[in-house]
């Protein structure tokens, strides 16, 4: 079993930066990815983010070169920091993971392939 926590959401003015953190316990070593997704009221949950265990990154189309996404060395503490931020940028940030080592064609691996997820943290950014 795998406990995710993120913390970090707040309301900012579009432009602004914050960071988010989850952190992970439990069995994590068999857990290869860790992503963030982000769920925008009436909207479908999409991928944000996601590294995998050696450290390759991968970012949607929508926040490629704002966000960044990194673990500390222990990879118990996942980040996504978020700059420049828009309106539509605002939603509620999940922290997942993932067992799957090896993924080709999209970006994110489906839902259905992400075993864990933690609580959600809320991001809102105000034009």
């Amino acid at each position: 079993q795998v406990y995710l926590v993120e913390s970090g959401g707040d309301s900012v003015q579009a432009g602004g930066s914050l960071t988010l953190s989850c952190v992970a316990s439990g069995y994590t070593n068999g857990q290869y990815l860790m992503g963030w997704f982000r769920q925008a009221p009436g909207k479908e949950r999409e991928g944000v983010a996601r590294i995998d265990k050696e450290g390759s990154r991968r970012y949607s189309d929508s926040v490629k070169g704002r966000f960044t996404i990194s673990q500390d060395d222990a990879k118990v503490t996942l980040y996504l920091q978020m700059n420049n931020l828009k309106p539509e940028d605002t939603a509620m940030y999940y922290c997942a993971a993932s067992s799957v080592r090896s993924w080709v064609g999209s970006v994110f691996p489906p839902e259905n392939e992400w075993n864990y997820w933690g609580q959600g943290t809320q991001v809102t950014v105000s034009s």
